[in-house]
């Protein structure tokens, strides 16, 4: 879009507090302010915008061309409802604005919001258009709230103030739909190359079609809004990734459980298998000292080892000149003594009896002889 300096008279008669656009006329209008501000400074960079009212006592600048959205923002914040609009009067102080612009290389424009009845007559108003077209100015009018009266005299106005198809009225009808949407299609946003300045292409490659330069609080707060988005999405997931974690934990412990039940068993078995295989070995060790004889002097059975011990009472079982019947009953007493062993264990009785046949079968030998 070409350079341009734009003044925005908006409407703030008593006919804006209608609630038939949403959600009133002067919330709406406000709106389409901002819009147009953003459209105007993100086409070019040294365009300036003011704004001022055509309504109250008479018609009054707030804000004289500026490049800053947050002077125009704060001047909407305070416009208050008066009286009726002066179509005519607004439209001239808007003009002798526009003289006062710094750059003169700016081409001159006026966009206009009516949302009331235009009391001027058809002929007052072409002389005005052409008044504006002899100085070089364009017109865009946005024709709302009392289009059905006002728009025959708007569209003699703007034939004649037209020049070059530099201006343009912009009719909009009440309804659910948003004013500031209905504007962006328009030619008022879309200027006279057809696209919409600012608002096409990805907003000239910025993110989220905002130029950080011109407005940084849009930008940020759009931006902090992302990331606000992407820091909840990243949370569920590691919600979701937690509970499957747990899970699988659970049965890891439960899988831990059942080994170390299994690792029970064997360690009772491996137990077993060493009493059985201590056992074996006292009884061979007592096999082989047979012939050898024991010593008559007594021993303190204290003093031995429990394996020691039972060697000991199976070498005087066996070379016991006594009974049968007396050797049984101090061996059984002698194995009743020893800590940990079972007299009455069906593995020492089997040992014993194998010991008392083998030394029967051996005296039966001796007789013999």
């Amino acid at each position: 879009m070409s350079l341009e300096a734009s003044m925005i008279v908006i409407d703030n008669s008593e006919w804006m507090r209608n609630g038939d656009y949403t959600p009133t006329r002067l919330v709406a209008q406000n709106e389409a302010v901002n819009l147009i501000f953003s459209s105007k400074t993100q086409a070019n960079r040294e365009n300036t915008v003011g704004l001022m009212t055509m309504a109250g006592k008479s018609p009054e600048v707030l804000v004289t061309l500026t490049s800053d959205v947050g002077k125009i923002l704060s001047a909407l914040h305070g416009v208050k409802i008066s009286n009726k609009a002066d179509f005519m009067t607004g439209i001239q102080i808007a003009q002798l604005a526009l003289k006062h612009r710094q750059n003169r290389n700016q081409r001159q424009r006026i966009v206009v919001f009516v949302g009331s009845p235009v009391e001027a007559d058809e002929r007052t108003l072409v002389r005005l258009a052409k008044k504006m077209k002899k100085n070089n100015v364009a017109v865009d009018i946005v024709n709302f709230g009392e289009e059905a009266e006002n728009t025959a005299k708007l569209d003699a106005f703007i034939n004649n103030v037209n020049n070059g198809d530099n201006s343009h009225l912009v009719t909009i009808p009440p309804g659910p739909h948003i004013l500031s949407d209905m504007l962006i299609s328009s030619p008022i946003i879309s200027g006279e190359e057809g696209a919409p300045s600012g608002f096409g292409g990805g907003g000239d490659g910025f993110d989220f079609g905002v130029d950080p330069n011109l407005d940084p609080e849009l930008a940020l707060a759009l931006r902090i809004s992302l990331e606000e988005e992407k820091a909840r999405q990243e949370a569920e997931a590691a919600k979701q990734g937690g509970g499957d974690k747990k899970g699988e934990s659970s049965q890891a412990g439960a899988s831990g459980e059942s080994m170390a039940i299994d690792s029970k068993e064997p360690a009772k078995s491996q137990q077993h298998e060493d009493e059985d295989a201590e056992l074996q070995a006292a009884l061979a060790m007592s096999m082989d000292t047979q012939g050898s004889g024991v010593p008559d002097e007594d021993v303190n059975m204290e003093d031995l080892s429990e394996q020691e011990q039972l060697q000991r009472a199976l070498e005087m079982s066996m070379n016991n000149d006594d009974s049968a019947e007396a050797n049984n009953e101090m061996l059984s007493a002698v194995l009743s003594s020893l800590p940990g062993v079972d007299a009455n264990d069906a593995r020492i009785q089997k040992a014993l009896e194998e010991l008392q046949d083998k030394k029967d079968k051996e005296g039966k030998k001796d007789g013999d002889k």
